[in-house]
C-alpha cells in the first residue's frame, strides 16, 4: 500500500476552493507535504499512513470542482513535518476557470447576521460562491491575477484567508466593507448622491418609480418596478420586447406556474433566467405581452440586500446593452449610452474583466449560454488536434478544443455589429490565453461574407491553420449527435450549399457527410431582409394571391406599395429564396394579424405561439412533393388552408382564430416530422436529431417528438447547449475534428 506520492490533478480545479479543501483533508488525515497551482492544474506532494484515503478524497474534490484526470507519481521526498499551500507556479493549461456562481446560503446568512463582519456587505463571498470567470485575468487563479488585486486584504480578511478552519481559507474574492469593492450611487449627470446606506437609498429610488442602471457581476442591468415598465420601454424604444424580471423567492408562484424542473433550475447555483408560463396570461402585460415571462431569483448579495429594502416583490432587470450588442461593463460607457434612458446609476469599483450576460433556459433547454453556465467545458475525444470554432453571425459564441475537451465561451451576440465583432475577437484572445493559444484547424460558417468568416481567415494566416467551412444547419446537427442520424434543423435563416437561404432542413448521414434529403418548400422573400422585418411581405411572397393583396391593402398598404411588391416578385428584383421555418411562421403571424412588424428577434413566431396556446389544433391534409430526389413539404398549401379557414371566421372570433394558429403550428410540425420519419425508414436510421431555434416552440417541438417516437424512432436533442445558434460553434468544432480525422 502506498504511503507517499506526487499527485497531479487536472480539470476544473481552480476557483473552486480546491487548495483549501486539500489542505483541510491533509490536516484531518495527518498527511505531510504541500499543494500548489501549476497553470490550470493542481500538484500535491503527500506522505502519511492514510495516503490512500487522502488520495480518494482529493480525487473527488470539493463540490464546484470537475476532476478530469488524477495521476500519481513516485516521490521519494524529502517531506516537511506539516502540510502547506505553496505559491502558484506556471504549468500546462489543461483546465478552465468555473463560471460565476450565485452567493451561497452561508454567505447570505453572514450578510444578514446582525453585528457580524459581513453584515450588509454586498460583495460577500467564499470559496463556494461568487464571481470567477468575470474577474480573472489569467491562470493560475490567484488574487493577483484577478480584478480583486486592486483591493488589498485588511487584517481581519487576511486572518480568515490564512485560517484553515474558515471556509474563506484561500478564497481569492474575500473582502469586507473595510477593504473590498465599494458602491456609489450617481445621478444621470454623474453627481454622487450617496448618503448613508446606498442600497437602502437605491431601493427607495426604485420604489418611487425611477429607473436605475445597476452594475452587477458581468455588466450593467436596467432596473425598475413594474409600474415603470412602460416608461422604460418608451425610453429604450422597445415597445414590444418582453423584459426579464427578478423576483423575491416567496413571490414566484404568484406570477407563474412552475414544474419541478423549472423550480430546480431557478433555484440552482447558476440562477439563470427561466422562461415560465404566466399564472394569468393577461397579467404583467407591460412586462411581457406573451403567455410566458422570464424570471430569475436574486443571485448576488447586492440583489438580496436590495430586496430586503424594497417594498415591491418584483424588479424588471434587463441588460443595459441593445439586443445583440455586448454587455456594458464600464460606468463611463454606461453613462454615455444610457444618459437619457435612466435616472440613476448604482455602480462599484471592481473591474469586470470578462463580461457575461444572464443565461436563459426554457423547458430545461438552454436559450442563452452565459453567466453560471459558461464557460462550458465538455469532455469529448476528438483526437490530438487543436481547433478553434468562431461560430455563426447571430447569437454567436466560440469554442476551443484541445486535450479531450471542448470549452465554449459565454454568449457573444450579433457579430454584424462592429462592437460585437470586436467582442468576438476579444473573447477568442482571452479564452485562448486561459486555455493555450495555437490552432491546427479553424472552423467557421460556410457563408463567405460573414465577418466571423473573414476573421477566421485572418486567424488561419496567423496560426498557419487549416480553414474548415461548416454549413450552418449541419453544425446544428453535429452539435446534437455524432452518430448517424436523420437531422431536423428548423430555424430562421442559414446560408445553404446551393446559395439559397435554408432553415427547414432534413439531413441523413453522419459527420461530415450529410445528405439533404428533405426541406420545406422554397419560397421568395421579396425585399430580402425587409421581408424579415415586415412579415406581410413574407406572406405575399408565399401566397401572391389577389385576396392577400386585398388583405394587406385593408391594413393600410397603398396601391403603389402593393404594385411595387407585385413587380418585385414578377421580375425577381431583390428577391431571395428560402426554405426557412421561421419565415413561414412569420407569414402565418402576418396572415392572422398577430404581428405586422418585427421589432425584436423571433417576435412574429413567438407571438403566434402565444396566440395559439388557447386554440385546439385540428389535423389538416399535408401536401408533399418530390424535387431533385428530395421530399418537400408544401408550406403554401398550409398557408392557403389557414387563409381559407380565416375567411370563414366571422366578427374576428378569437376562439376560431386561435384554433387556426394552433392548427397551423401543429400541421407544420407534423409535416416536418413526416419528412424525417420517411427518411429514417428509407435509410434504416433509427435516430432523429432535432435542433434549431424553432424547437423552443413547445407545441412544435412536442408534436415532432410525439410523431417521431410514435413511429418507433429515437428523438435526440442536446440539453447542454442552446437549440438555437448558441450551439453552432460547438457543432463546428466537432465537424472540423471529424473532417480532419477523415482526411
Amino acid at each position: 500500500m502506498r504511503r507517499s506520492g506526487r499527485i497531479q490533478i487536472k480539470g476544473i480545479v481552480q476557483g473552486v476552493g480546491f487548495r483549501p479543501f486539500v489542505y483541510a483533508t491533509a490536516r484531518r488525515l495527518g498527511i505531510r507535504g504541500f499543494v500548489k497551482n501549476l497553470g490550470s492544474e493542481v500538484e500535491i506532494q503527500a506522505a502519511g499512513e492514510q495516503f490512500e484515503a487522502f488520495l480518494e478524497a482529493v480525487s473527488r474534490g470539493p463540490p464546484l470542482s470537475r476532476i478530469d484526470r488524477v495521476e500519481v507519481l513516485p516521490d521519494p521526498g524529502p517531506f516537511p513535518d506539516g502540510f502547506s499551500i505553496q505559491p502558484s507556479g506556471s504549468g500546462s493549461l489543461s483546465g478552465m476557470i468555473p463560471p460565476d456562481i450565485a452567493t451561497c446560503d452561508q454567505c447570505l446568512a453572514d450578510i444578514s447576521t446582525s453585528g457580524g463582519r459581513y453584515m450588509g456587505y454586498w460583495c460577500t463571498s467564499c470559496v463556494n460562491c461568487g464571481p470567477r470567470y468575470s474577474i480573472i485575468r489569467e491562470l493560475p487563479y490567484d488574487r493577483e491575477r484577478t480584478s480583486m488585486d486592486a483591493f488589498p486584504m485588511c487584517p481581519e480578511c487576511a486572518g480568515e484567508y490564512l485560517d484553515p478552519e474558515c471556509r474563506r481559507h484561500h478564497a481569492q474574492t474575500i473582502a469586507c466593507a473595510s477593504c473590498g469593492p465599494r458602491l456609489r450611487l450617481l445621478d444621470r449627470e454623474g453627481k454622487d448622491v450617496s448618503s448613508g446606506d446606498i442600497i437602502a437609498e437605491t431601493a427607495r429610488i426604485l420604489d418611487a418609480g425611477y429607473i436605475v442602471a445597476i452594475r452587477g457581476i458581468g455588466g450593467f442591468h436596467l432596473a425598475c418596478i413594474e409600474d415603470s415598465a412602460g416608461d422604460l420601454k418608451r425610453r429604450l424604444g422597445r415597445s414590444e420586447q418582453p423584459f426579464a424580471v427578478m423576483v423575491r423567492p416567496d413571490s414566484i408562484d404568484r406570477i407563474a406556474t412552475l414544474t419541478a424542473e423549472d423550480r430546480m433550475i431557478l433555484e440552482s447555483c447558476q440562477r439563470p433566467i427561466v422562461i415560465l408560463v404566466k399564472r394569468d396570461p393577461d397579467a404583467h402585460l407591460d412586462i411581457s405581452n406573451l403567455h410566458t415571462i422570464g424570471c430569475m431569483l436574486p443571485y448576488t448579495g447586492l440583489h438580496h440586500l436590495l430586496f430586503s429594502h424594497l417594498s415591491h416583490s418584483l424588479l424588471i432587470l434587463t441588460s443595459a446593452n441593445m439586443p445583440g450588442y455586448p454587455m456594458i461593463t464600464e460606468i463611463d460607457v454606461a453613462m454615455a449610452r444610457m444618459h437619457e434612458h435612466v435616472d440613476f446609476f448604482l455602480t462599484h469599483d471592481r473591474r469586470i474583466l470578462n463580461r457575461c450576460d444572464d443565461s436563459v433556459v426554457r423547458d430545461g433547454y438552454i436559450i442563452r449560454l452565459s453567466r453560471g453556465l459558461a464557460p462550458r467545458r465538455t469532455p469529448l475525444d476528438l483526437g490530438n488536434c487543436s481547433i478553434l470554432a468562431v461560430g455563426p453571425e447571430l447569437n454567436a459564441n466560440v469554442t476551443i478544443y484541445r486535450d479531450g475537451f471542448c470549452t465554449t465561451s459565454p454568449h457573444v451576440g450579433n457579430v454584424r455589429n462592429p462592437q460585437t465583432y470586436a467582442y468576438l475577437q476579444e473573447t477568442i484572445t482571452k479564452l485562448g490565453r486561459l486555455l493555450g493559444e495555437g490552432y491546427q484547424y479553424i472552423a467557421h460558417d460556410a457563408h463567405p461574407q460573414f465577418l466571423s468568416t473573414r476573421y477566421a481567415r485572418e486567424l488561419a494566416d496567423q496560426h498557419d491553420a487549416m480553414l474548415v467551412p461548416v454549413q450552418h444547419h449541419q453544425a446544428h446537427i453535429a452539435a446534437t449527435t455524432m452518430e448517424p442520424c436523420i437531422g431536423i434543423a428548423i430555424d430562421g435563416v442559414g446560408y445553404g450549399q446551393d446559395g439559397t437561404i435554408w432553415g427547414g432542413e432534413i439531413f441523413a448521414g453522419s459527420i461530415p457527410r450529410y445528405d439533404r434529403v428533405g426541406h420545406l418548400e422554397v419560397v421568395p422573400m421579396p425585399g430580402g431582409d425587409l421581408a424579415t422585418r415586415f412579415p406581410e411581405r413574407m406572406l405575399y411572397g408565399i401566397l401572391p394571391d389577389p385576396s392577400i393583396a386585398d388583405l394587406i391593402a385593408s391594413r393600410g398598404w397603398t396601391d403603389v406599395e402593393v404594385s411595387v411588391l407585385e413587380a418585385q416578385l414578377s421580375h425577381g428584383i431583390n428577391v431571395v429564396s428560402t426554405s426557412s421555418t421561421g419565415r413561414v411562421l412569420d407569414a402565418a403571424a402576418a396572415l392572422l394579424g398577430i404581428c405586422r412588424e418585427r421589432t425584436y428577434d423571433g417576435e412574429p413566431a413567438m407571438k403566434l405561439e402565444a396566440f395559439a396556446v388557447g386554440g385546439k389544433a385540428e389535423t389538416w391534409d399535408l401536401e408533399y412533393i418530390r424535387l431533385g430526389g428530395r421530399e418537400v413539404l408544401s408550406t403554401r398549401s398550409l398557408l392557403r388552408k389557414a387563409m381559407d379557414q380565416m375567411e370563414r371566421v366571422k366578427d374576428h372570433d378569437q376562439r376560431l382564430m386561435r384554433k387556426i394558429a394552433a392548427s397551423f403550428q401543429f400541421n407544420l410540425a407534423r409535416g416536418i416530422a413526416g419528412m424525417a420519419i420517411h427518411a429514417a425508414f428509407e435509410r434504416d436510421i433509427p435516430i432523429v436529431a432535432l435542433s434549431g431555434g424553432v424547437a423552443y416552440n413547445r407545441a412544435i417541438r412536442e408534436t415532432i417528438r410525439n410523431q417521431v417516437t410514435a413511429s418507433g424512432l429515437e428523438l435526440r436533442m442536446n440539453p447542454d447547449f442552446p437549440l438555437g445558434d448558441g450551439c453552432i460553434s460547438y457543432g463546428q468544432c466537432i465537424y472540423a475534428a471529424v473532417h480532419a480525422r477523415d482526411e
